[in-house]
């Protein structure tokens, strides 16, 4: 085969919907856990994280919550993918070979913010949040005060024991702010560079197609996420969902925390499966815990 400029507008088309065919099979379940916040700049920075102000009734002029500000800032980085097609590949007329890899690339770009929210949630027990504490930790610090002010009393959000099991996280999905955060700076962008007088084409013979995104991830609330490495059973279910609904404010004023999402990863699928899956118990009675709460499984997790 020749190759033309019309030629080279063909396989740029057929990569391209190769690649977009893999990136739409992709169907992400990070944001049970994230919210997506877009961003425009090199950074943001979440100044109102920890500030949780209550409605409370309107008697005299308003009262200004003027609450205690959290530098935590999340910073954009760059990712890219790129693959390379000989060009005696084109000239052979043996494209076809590349049509699940360009696939694969799609699915890729697709799946890395999922990629990157399950692993620093796993990252969290030795990552720090806006408080300064890591995100599941035993000394949480809650002031007496709503303004952040006061006697300190320390929280955990950690199920306590001598658990060695892989661990198992709830969550509260019910609210607008969410435990992470992705930050969302370029979508994922599929580029070619297929110019016959390429200096790669010209150096290497190979033409390349890649595709790169701008983005990051955080935490959000630590409230909100609870962790356990306990074995996952009904009465460490339980207990873990009754300490996390009993966290309170800055104040001492009840979160109203609501767990509705379990994440766990393949080491503790069948045990959530069981428990929350399974309508009936081997008893014949009503199971119940059956969908107490939606299980999200990550292939990222152990």
């Amino acid at each position: 085969m020749i190759i033309k400029s019309s030629v080279l507008q063909g396989i740029r088309t057929a990569l391209r919907s190769d690649f977009q065919g893999g990136f739409e099979g992709v169907t992400p379940n990070y944001s049970k856990l994230a919210m997506v916040v877009p961003s425009s700049t090199a950074s943001n920075t979440y100044g109102w994280l920890g500030s949780m102000p209550s409605v409370r009734e309107w008697i005299g002029d308003r009262v200004v919550n003027d609450l205690k500000e959290h530098a935590y800032t999340i910073t954009n980085k760059e990712y890219e993918l790129t693959v390379g097609v000989k060009r005696t590949d084109i000239e052979d007329d043996n494209l076809g070979v590349y049509t699940p890899l360009m696939a694969e690339m799609g699915r890729a770009m697709a799946a890395h913010p999922g990629e990157m929210v399950f692993d620093l949630l796993s990252k969290g027990f030795t990552t720090t949040c806006y408080d300064g504490q890591y995100f599941f930790d035993t000394d949480h610090p809650v002031n007496a005060s709503h303004d952040g002010t006061g006697a300190v009393t320390t929280v955990s959000n950690i199920q306590p024991g001598a658990g060695t099991e892989d661990p198992w996280y709830l969550i509260d999905a019910s609210r607008a702010i969410l435990p992470l955060i992705f930050q969302d700076r370029k979508k994922p962008i599929f580029t070619s560079m297929t110019a016959l007088d390429d200096e790669t084409v010209f150096t290497a013979n190979v033409f390349r197609f890649g595709a790169d995104m701008r983005g990051n991830v955080g935490f959000g609330l630590w409230q909100q996420a609870y962790a356990s490495r306990q074995t996952l059973t009904e009465d460490n279910f339980n207990a873990a969902r009754v300490a996390m609904m009993s966290q309170k404010k800055d104040g001492g004023k009840p979160l109203g925390i609501k767990p509705t999402v379990i994440v766990v990863g393949a080491s503790q699928l069948v045990a959530a499966e069981r428990l929350f899956l399974t309508e009936k118990l081997a008893s014949g009675a009503t199971n119940p815990l059956y969908k107490k709460v939606e299980v999200v499984f990550s292939e990222y997790l152990p």
